[in-house]
């Protein structure tokens, strides 16, 4: 590799149907994780100094992304690929090609936010050489994964598909950070394609695999559970996350509230995220849940897991548990 900077891809082709409905108004890429967009956050992950331009490979409001993209001001040059019918994660990254230098770059998957550190994993991707070294998680139970056989020597040998827990090799997980070389595009097929299925299995045997397990955090933040998990890793042990003009008559607890919000007195709010002008209520109760933009939550009312749409508006006394508001 050419000095120390890299081009990073992000995939992000999906719809986030699992964020719905926000995802129906923002692309999930741009929704706020307290003051940073996602894709913000998952790019945390490599110091400012190792990358210089993050390459978005993205399907869904491609227009929102590159409007937005062009009035903030990033670390690094943002440029949107876009996908226009679904192609896999190694389609994805051949799709990203004309973008990419000759030279080693980075590919990180979306929805992620983890603790890998990614400069210590291409100082051992290019100590150890090969086509590809895959970020790995440590996992109790490997019985709900595909794991790999990582061996002494740092290399990936083979993986394995929801192992029985007596017959599992490992119990290290694929964590969606890649270092890879130009060349393993001579090893990826055309068309749609996935990259653990359709390429790491296939180089996996020939020793140009390489695997490195990191600890810290690692949340796939694509679901309303795991995304209020990301919420609070990004709090890092903070009470709460209190934006620009929000009146705070309760007090929240260990919630991030979005810009111009207002929570009323006697209200609880509690690990939760509450996008930008939200207002909740005189004693109303809203835990673990994920309110949208400009939601109204009248008082009284109790929400425990619940997803909230983008300027809804919840009736005094209402009671709620899991689902989506209104409901679809």
């Amino acid at each position: 590799m050419t000095g120390s900077i890299m081009q990073v891809i992000v995939l992000a082709g999906g719809f986030g149907t699992r964020l719905r409905p926000w995802t129906n108004h923002v692309a999930k890429p741009l929704l706020p994780m307290l003051d940073k967009t996602l894709l913000e956050r998952v790019v945390e992950a490599l110091p400012e100094t190792l990358v210089d331009e993050v390459i978005l490979a993205a399907g869904y409001k491609i227009d929102e992304m590159r409007e937005h993209f062009s009035t903030v001001e990033l670390p690094y040059k943002v440029t949107i690929v876009e996908e226009t019918e679904p192609l896999g994660t190694g389609g994805a990254i051949a799709n990203c090609r004309s973008h990419l230098r000759d030279e080693t770059f980075c590919v990180m998957n979306g929805d992620l936010l983890s603790s890998v550190p990614v400069e210590e994993m291409l100082n051992f991707h290019n100590s150890q050489g090969g086509l590809a070294t895959i970020s790995l998680w440590e996992v109790e139970d490997p019985t709900r994964f595909g794991v790999c056989d990582i061996r002494e020597d740092g290399k990936i040998y083979q993986f394995q598909e929801k192992p029985a827990l007596d017959d599992a090799v490992s119990n290290m997980i694929n964590a969606g950070c890649y270092i890879l070389e130009p060349a393993i595009f001579e090893r990826m097929p055309d068309g749609p394609h996935s990259m653990e299925r359709d390429v790491y299995t296939e180089i996996a045997s020939e020793g140009v695999l390489n695997g490195f397990g990191f600890e810290g955090h690692f949340v796939d933040a694509g679901t309303p559970p795991s995304w209020l998990e990301g919420v609070q890793i990004c709090l890092d042990g903070g009470t709460s996350w209190i934006g620009d003009g929000v009146f705070d008559g309760a007090g929240p607890l260990s919630s991030a509230i979005g810009h111009g919000s207002t929570i009323s007195p006697g209200a609880d709010v509690v690990r939760s995220a509450l996008m930008s002008d939200v207002f909740i209520g005189d004693n109303a109760s809203v835990v673990e849940c994920l309110i949208g933009e400009g939601a109204k939550i009248g008082a009284g009312v109790k929400l425990e897991g619940v997803v909230v749409d983008y300027g809804a508006e919840i009736p005094e006394g209402y009671s709620q548990v899991g689902g989506t508001y209104p409901e679809s």
